[in-house]
């Protein structure tokens, strides 16, 4: 076991609060790229967090629930801050945090306009380097707002590489936090000139208390002074992290101002500037930028506040690079010399440690170019991570040092969710564009970072089915833009796949998550099947606009019944089945809960295959909508709603057969609704093998269905895409689908880039891109009927080429397909790049890799946010387990407790 792995080991199961994570853990990038803009900060009464809180007020307001930055760095609470703030010497405002423009300013929804990468890390922290792209001359925040306002949505967005303003030279800023201990951070600067004239750039390098003494009455007030006995030392007094010191060391080799300054304001709101009301400080958050900037008097002469920089102005040759070094730890290590030796090898040691971690992890036999980009991904993955304080009741209600809010709140967003209370470090889906956990999201972030970490994935699935998290009434909280809309159900299986990967073994871990998954499985048989016929809604359930209509907000009396909604329960029902199996095993007497979740699968088997959701003629599953007047109309799109039902599937072994089989009538019901006929069971296809050998098929969609179903999922004209399967059919490029409804037309066409409507902001696109999580969930599924058919049942791959491929070969090409998206080809271009030759071909960017929300559906170009390491850095689970031994997860849960982990 290696240093780093040792490290992961003591993470610990901070049941009683973050403070109890292992020493290790307490330092991270558990800082927002933006906190400007969320619903946290939003206190009016109209609900536009944008337009309350914008980016031109982040670097003169306060925030209320937490901190952003670039390269944030903070402790376990978010206590102190560090980042850093650049000034290129011509933008009108330092560069303290990440651009991007609003859902109404982007022609496809909010968008980030930067360009920065999460390089490396490990779970620990004690190793992390990200790096940004900083333009010399003047940013062009007005071009970029004023151009993608002239465009619609027909057209792409406009982005900053678009601009050209990185045709006149950059700056390469590159961050790394290395910990020599715990509590001992080596921060370390560097600065490379990417343009062909010599240029100065101002470092300011920052550290910054979360202001918690505002919103208080009486609250304690932290403090950052400078050592009057040091000029290159600052003190860091705060009540819980204790006597800290943030040291600076000179630059030897940056111009004639080797020296830094220290500046200090405070980490308070400018009321002049805000709200146009009298100054409660002199120096206030903005303080630093009015000085550097305009030579204003707005720091503070003593060099003491709640916010600081050490305030550099290096000059740099063409091409040359520059560092700077600083240093925060515990105040007694003030005798031990901060630079020199000691930091040098704590840097060689951690990078070691780090290589071979990584190392430990790559299979034997991946190519170098996958190797990289698995551990990219891995690496934005734990880059992600975010201190995620939300307190509902008292957002509501507002802080006793402050104003009320508007009352109207007290009937807005989330005003149902008063029991929502947290405080915690959560993997998030982007930092910029999704900066707040994402219940759906949550699962497959989880499932990549149990490769690295099983001990904080696991303790991920728990925090979000705690009791400050779901809701009295069982429903799991969405997303903070709307903590009650429907996300699919995945959590149970995201947790049996972690209980997998990390080696079946804990079952405290999954009889903990089961009895949570109990209540919330409860709320979606109660809540989401109106008319109890096993046919589910839940809306848009996650998959924005991938219908002709807003699934979420029908005309009144109209209900549409769901092929994705149906077919996520079936899949959860076997979950559940799956989960109290394991459990029974263990001796938990959970056999009874096992024939009830049994009897849900056969259910909603039934419902989809007999009450209209299949199409015997168009060989494929649809929604259907109920009309008002009683009229029935199925929604025929090809999408991947008609693909999720083949996820509910399981394959039952010969011995659990046996187990099953004594519950009798019950279980006989379920297999075919009569009695327990192997015959009539072998005819179905749902039971093959030899006596004694038998195995058997639990599951929505038949042997005769699934085969229909690929028959168009591997069409390359329709799902079948060179990176994945897109989200719906390119046929519908031809054959738009048109429904009237409430007296309106909607129409849904094949649109393989950006949305072209409006629905959920416009700034997500299931018309016809790849997205990671179905087709991840679609290779498992395939995988698991290869298990029970075996190498008998072949397709047509693609269909009409004539090549016959087992199912297992199908989801074998499938993945590698995914994961050519971000391998440099015979050409030497990454597709997921989307043929740009700066990022392709410039020795500064194109080793660099970023993990897109989805892709294009015929190029593969990333798409959507930029930096949805969440799901998409599912890729790294796809390089590292497509060369171990192929099994299902119904073969590692069928052992003793004794199985190996899944990469073994």
């Amino acid at each position: 076991m290696g240093a780093e792995r040792e490290r992961v080991a003591t993470f610990g199961k901070l049941d009683d609060g973050l403070r109890d994570a292992s020493e290790w853990y307490w330092w991270g990038p558990y800082l927002s790229e933006r906190q400007w803009g969320t619903v946290r900060e939003d206190y009016s009464a109209d609900g536009e967090a944008w337009d309350y809180f914008p980016h031109d007020h982040a670097r003169s307001r306060a925030y209320r629930w937490g901190e952003d930055g670039l390269a944030g760095f903070c402790d376990i609470e978010q206590s102190l801050c560090l980042g850093v703030a650049l000034w290129n010497g011509r933008d009108p405002i330092l560069k303290e945090r990440i651009f991007g423009l609003t859902g109404a300013q982007g022609n496809h929804g909010e968008d980030a306009k930067e360009h920065w990468w999460y390089v490396d890390a490990v779970p620990s922290h004690a190793w992390n380097r990200w790096r940004y792209h900083y333009p010399q001359q003047e940013f062009p925040y007005d071009d970029l707002i004023a151009e993608n306002a002239r465009r619609d949505r027909t057209q792409p967005e406009y982005e900053l590489l678009d601009t050209g303003v990185f045709d006149d030279g950059f700056w390469v800023v590159e961050c790394d936090y290395v910990k020599a201990d715990p509590v001992d951070l080596c921060w370390t600067v560097r600065v490379t000139n990417a343009g062909d004239a010599t240029d100065t750039l101002h470092v300011l390098p920052s550290a910054w208390f979360r202001n918690t003494w505002s919103w208080e009455l009486d609250a304690e007030k932290p403090e950052l002074r400078i050592d009057p006995d040091d000029a290159g030392r600052l003190l860091v007094e705060h009540p819980w992290l204790g006597p800290m010191e943030l040291r600076a060391a000179p630059c030897a080799d940056g111009g004639p101002h080797g020296e830094p300054v220290l500046l200090c304001c405070d980490n308070e709101t400018n009321d002049v500037r805000i709200f146009g009301a009298a100054a409660t400080t002199p120096y206030p958050k903005d303080g630093i930028n009015d000085h550097v900037i305009h030579g204003a008097a707005t720091v503070n002469p003593e060099q003491c506040g709640t916010k600081a920089a050490w305030w550099y102005r290096v000059t740099v040759e063409p091409h040359a690079t520059v560092e700077l070094q600083l240093r925060l730890r515990p105040a007694q290590y003030h005798e031990v010399e901060p630079f020199g030796p000691g930091f040098e090898r704590a840097n060689a040691l951690r990078a070691v440690e780090a290589a071979e971690f990584y190392e430990e992890l790559t299979p034997a036999g991946t190519p170098p170019a996958e190797a990289k980009v698995m551990r990219q991904a891995f690496a934005s993955l734990l880059w992600s991570k975010q201190c995620y304080a939300y307190d509902v009741a008292r957002w509501l209600d507002g802080d006793p040092a402050q104003p009320p809010p508007p009352p109207e709140r007290r009937a807005g967003r989330n005003s149902r969710w008063r029991s929502f209370d947290a405080f915690d470090v959560l993997a998030m889906p982007d930092k910029w564009e999704y900066p707040w956990f994402a219940a759906w999201d949550l699962a497959f972030h989880c499932i990549a970072l149990a490769h690295v970490d099983p001990a904080f994935a696991k303790y991920q699935l728990v925090l979000v089915c705690r009791e400050w998290f779901q809701h009295p009434n069982g429903a799991l909280p969405a997303y903070e833009w709307d903590f009650g809309d429907v996300n699919p159900p995945v959590q149970a299986w995201g947790a049996l796949m972690v209980f997998a990967i990390d080696g079946a073994r804990d079952l405290e871990f999954l009889e903990r998550i089961f009895d949570k998954m109990l209540v919330n499985f409860t709320w979606w048989v109660n809540r989401e099947d109106a008319d109890g016929s096993n046919l589910f809604e839940g809306g848009f359930l996650g998959l924005d606009n991938i219908g002709p209509i807003d699934r979420s907000h029908l005309p009144e009396g109209s209900l549409l019944e769901q092929s994705d909604a149906t077919g996520w329960m079936g899949s959860f029902a076997l979950t559940m089945a799956g989960m109290a199996t394991v459990l029974h095993r263990s001796g938990r007497p959970t056999l009874d809960l096992i024939v009830k979740f049994l009897e849900h699968a056969a259910a909603v088997r039934g419902a989809m295959n007999e009450m209209g959701l299949w199409s015997e003629e168009q060989g494929f599953y649809f929604d259907r909508l109920r009309r008002a007047d009683g009229s029935v109309q199925p929604i025929e799109v090809y999408s991947m709603v008609g693909v999720i039902p083949m996820f509910a599937s399981v394959v039952v072994e010969h011995d659990a057969l046996e187990q099953l089989s004594v519950f009798g009538k019950r279980f006989a019901a379920f297999l075919d609704r009569s009695r327990f006929d192997t015959d009539a069971l072998r005819a179905s296809g749902r039971l093959r093998g030899d006596p004694g050998e038998e195995r058997l098929l639990l599951g929505v969609v038949d042997p005769d269905h699934l085969l229909r179903v690929l028959s168009t999922l591997c069409a390359e004209d329709k799902f079948l895409s060179p990176h994945g399967l897109r989200s719906l059919s390119a046929s519908h490029r031809e054959h738009p689908f048109t429904l009237e409804l409430g007296g309106a037309t909607h129409t849904i066409d094949y649109e393989p880039a950006e949305s072209t409507t409006p629905m959920f902001g416009g700034n997500s696109n299931w018309r016809g891109p790849v997205w990671f999580p179905l087709n991840y969930l679609a290779c498992e599924a395939l995988d698991r009927f290869d298990h029970f058919l075996g190498d008998e049942a072949t397709v047509e791959y693609p269909t009409g080429s004539g090549t016959k491929l087992t199912l297992g070969e199908v989801a074998d090409d499938l993945r590698d397909r995914l994961v050519t998206l971000f391998v440099p080809g015979a050409d030497g271009r990454r597709p997921c790049n989307g043929g740009s030759e700066r990022l392709d071909t410039d020795p500064y960017w194109k080793d660099l890799v970023v993990f897109h929300e989805y892709f294009h559906g015929d190029t593969g170009a990333g798409l959507g946010a930029s930096h949805q390491t969440g799901w998409t850095a599912i890729v790294a689970d796809i390089i590292r387990r497509r060369r171990a031994p192929k099994q299902s997860l119904q073969q590692r849960l069928a052992g003793d407790g004794a199985v190996r982990p899944l990469t073994d």
